[in-house]
């Protein structure tokens, strides 16, 4: 949906991306906000959370080593203590925003994956899942970023809503709540779906998925510019920057009339099977 060209160089070339500051912060925090539920609810403090940081880290680096590249050459660790201090004052902020002494997740880190009538399967992570003593359910996610401007709310909350979407089908439970926690802000967001956004959800999803079905058959992914392209990667291979993308990898059949505006959407993989994933911090 943000661009079908950045998709097919993520999904079908596969083209190597740098680690980036931002998304590693908010992998860390993630982590530390995971793991502070398995203390007993009078420990859930903002000093054992901060606390939590510095081993969360190590831990991520274990798993990915690359991720030390982000702090090559900061021989006095200066960058990455000042890195370590944002990812503290996240984690502090989220104390002026829920209490999680009276918190008691049903769910952190969720897997979750289901199969439409289609044929078309979805997946995610959920950050976290409340259910209330009554059975109502919350979806909460968090977010190291601000809170955006109305007008571009609709990519986030478009997240929530697959993930709703999920556990409808799943479970057969429409979640009373959808609640988008920016840590980067301060600000909570919420929304309160139904079935009937649940159900448009659904319909955007099975066209998003003809439109990748179609761009992966005929090669025709198209770049869509924006503010964010300023941040890609793969600028050095973009038509829009003077770039030549690398020969497509898949077999092609050209085209036919009418097919062509189709074919400029695409979230995600084709070539990997039938499914459409959400996750991410």
């Amino acid at each position: 949906m943000q661009c079908p060209l950045l998709y097919r160089f993520r999904v079908i070339d596969k083209l190597p991306e740098k680690p980036s500051e931002a998304a590693t912060r908010g992998t860390l925090v993630h982590a530390v906000l995971e793991r502070l539920f398995d203390a007993p609810a009078a420990d859930r403090t903002a000093p054992r959370a901060r606390a939590l940081i510095p081993g969360q880290w190590d831990r991520l680096l274990e798993a990915k080593p690359e991720l030390g590249e982000l702090f090559a050459g900061d021989t006095e660790g200066e960058r990455l203590s000042r890195w370590l201090g944002e990812a503290d004052r996240l984690v502090e902020r989220w104390f002026s925003l829920e209490d999680p002494t009276r918190l008691e997740p049903a769910e952190r880190e969720l897997f979750v994956e289901t199969e439409l009538e289609s044929g078309l399967r979805l997946r995610g992570v959920i950050d976290r899942i409340d259910v209330a003593p009554t059975g109502d359910v919350r979806i909460v996610d968090y977010k190291t970023g601000k809170a955006p401007r109305p007008e571009y709310a609709e990519g986030p909350l478009f997240q929530m809503k697959f993930y709703a979407l999920v556990i409808w089908r799943l479970k057969g439970i429409v979640p009373r709540r959808l609640q988008l926690v920016y840590l980067g802000s301060g600000d909570v967001l919420t929304y309160d779906p139904v079935v009937a956004d649940l159900e448009r959800v659904e319909r955007k999803l099975l066209a998003l998925w003809e439109a990748i079905a179609l761009a992966t058959e005929t090669g025709d992914w198209r770049p869509r510019p924006t503010k964010l392209c300023g941040w890609c990667d793969h600028q050095a291979v973009c038509p829009e920057f003077g770039g030549t993308p690398p020969v497509y990898p898949l077999s092609v059949r050209p085209a036919e009339s009418g097919e062509d505006d189709q074919g400029r959407m695409g979230p995600v993989g084709a070539e990997a099977g039938r499914a459409v994933a959400l996750e991410g911090p």
